[in-house]
């Protein structure tokens, strides 16, 4: 099996607007945000990607993998932990000398935004019918389980070009989670605060009653757990450590 490179955007950086004054306490304060320039997958990392790095590595599979809800070659892995995520990039980095990882917490962000500024959704203000993919709880199709990576139905891609950043899978980041680090981030570049219990999602999930979130809304969950909604994207820059 050969390595299957991802499909990336190149984004220029700059400076934006993080956070929601309409969401969560955890989302503000809204602050300026600083990013260098960086890349981004279009998709998150798909089965048929992942399945390259299990057959190399004899890393152990994800939860629920080759079940028959999730084992579409173009569905999103998921079922995988942050320290799997981690490691799967780490694996393509050193396979094509290139450095992969995964997108920090300000980087998700303004990726998922497209551009839009201080707009709820990466398609605008607007929520969207919740029929079809959306569906409220597993009544829409596909039923209890991801949806194909560019599906039909779904969202189309945002200003940048990219899909799935407010639906399908919850998405790792590289980042500590804090519900409190908005209050005392850095403007340029922030990485998270130090070491917690807990890393940060991003992005909906096929398994919510509501499907789709909003490009501020944060998520975590221990860097250990796997679970059956939590997938991951790449990113890509020039160097990249994470922070322990």
């Amino acid at each position: 099996m050969d390595v299957i490179l991802p499909e990336m955007r190149a984004l220029p950086g700059g400076t934006f607007l993080l956070g929601d004054e309409r969401g969560r306490a955890d989302e503000r304060p809204v602050h300026e945000v600083v990013l260098d320039a960086f890349s981004i997958a279009v998709c998150p990392v798909t089965n048929a990607e992942y399945a390259v790095f299990l057959a190399w590595t004899g890393h152990p599979e994800p939860i629920g993998w080759q079940q028959p809800r999730f084992d579409g070659p173009e569905h999103p892995v998921c079922g995988v932990s942050w320290e799997d995520a981690v490691a799967y990039a780490q694996w393509l980095s050193a396979e094509t000398r290139q450095c992969y990882h995964l997108p920090t917490e300000a980087q998700r962000e303004y990726a998922a935004r497209g551009g839009r500024a201080q707009q709820g959704y990466p398609w605008g203000d607007e929520a969207l019918p919740l029929e079809g993919v959306y569906a409220e709880g597993l009544a829409g199709p596909p039923t209890g389980g991801p949806m194909p990576v560019r599906c039909a139905g779904a969202a189309g891609p945002n200003d940048f070009g990219l899909y799935h950043m407010a639906d399908n899978v919850h998405e790792w980041c590289a980042d500590y989670y804090a519900p409190n680090y908005y209050a005392t981030s850095p403007r340029y570049n922030p990485r998270g605060p130090a070491a917690t219990d807990r890393r940060v999602a991003r992005g909906g999930s096929w398994r919510h009653h509501i499907k789709y979130s909003r490009c501020a809304a944060r998520s975590s969950l221990a860097p250990t757990k796997r679970f059956a909604d939590f997938g991951f994207r790449l990113a890509s820059s020039e160097r990249f450590e994470y922070v322990y």
